[in-house]
């Protein structure tokens, strides 16, 4: 069954009085919300216990819960110290989305740096070689690590980029951000047929049942000449792109997905809005 869910917590979320990640859940579930992304892009603050009792408080309320892993993540770094420490961040936090009860950790591959984007792509694959080696030896062969499509020129993610890396491993998914592709490839995202071109190619490369799976991100992104600029709400009409085709497409193929809304500031809001246009088609 497809879920809804915001990535963090908005606005609307301060503005009921809500004020601790803790009764989130709580507030979720009175909005008719059943997903949500906790973030550690800018590491790592949250203690054990905490993570604990926050994964009581979502299996409770019957919420979905993924994490976003740091954005200091590149396995196209030149040093092998650095990415060393790359794959610290994806190990430390599947250590921490188990505490939370949650199977989906969603990461940013690479950037291209100084190499060719031939280069930094080639290096991207054998270090996620090596990463699947030590989701391996660390026990967290039963998680899934959703790579996700990137939203500017100079990063690794391409759509079909994240596929042919989530072939080195079957608990390699994508995480299809299509608020980034849109930006990506300057606005190309407007029909249902737009959509469909990238589920296909998916059930192509990794198969119906892992792109079944597959984890999403959407929001509507102001973008420029290189890509994502910034993110936007769903009442921008400038940017898009619209959510009414993919959730044709998402319902036309049953796919199981986590949608995780990514708006500025009100993704929460803007999470019960595309759940009701969802329901709606």
């Amino acid at each position: 069954m497809i879920k809804f869910g915001p990535a963090g917590n908005c606005k609307t979320f301060y503005e009921d009085g809500y004020k601790r990640t803790i009764e989130a859940p709580k507030w979720l579930s009175e909005h008719g919300l059943d997903a949500y992304e906790y973030s550690f892009g800018k590491g790592f603050t949250l203690p054990d216990d905490t993570a604990v009792k926050i994964g009581e408080e979502m299996k409770k309320y019957g919420i979905t819960v993924s994490i976003h892993a740091p954005y200091y993540i590149n396995f196209a770094t030149p040093t092998d110290e650095m990415a060393e420490k790359s794959y610290y961040y994806v190990i430390e936090s599947l250590r921490k989305l188990r505490l939370m009860g949650g199977t989906q950790l969603v990461v940013h591959p690479a950037s291209q740096g100084k190499m060719t984007r031939e280069e930094a792509v080639e290096l991207t694959k054998k270090r996620l070689e090596v990463l699947k080696q030590k989701i391996i030896e660390n026990g967290y062969d039963d998680m899934y690590v959703c790579l996700e499509t990137m939203g500017k020129s100079a990063q690794i993610g391409t759509y079909e980029e994240i596929l042919d890396f989530c072939k080195i491993y079957d608990r390699f998914l994508p995480t299809f951000d299509f608020g980034h592709i849109n930006a990506l490839t300057q606005g190309t995202l407007k029909t249902y047929d737009d959509y469909k071109k990238i589920i296909d190619r998916s059930i192509e490369v990794i198969g119906l049942e892992r792109t079944k799976l597959a984890h999403i991100h959407f929001s509507k992104i102001e973008y420029g000449s290189k890509g994502e600029i910034k993110h936007l709400t769903l009442e921008d009409k400038v940017y898009g792109p619209d959510f009414e085709p993919l959730a044709k497409l998402l319902k036309d193929y049953d796919l199981n997905c986590v949608v995780i809304c990514e708006s500025r500031e009100y993704m929460g809001r803007d999470a019960m809005i595309l759940k009701n246009i969802y329901q709606n088609i």
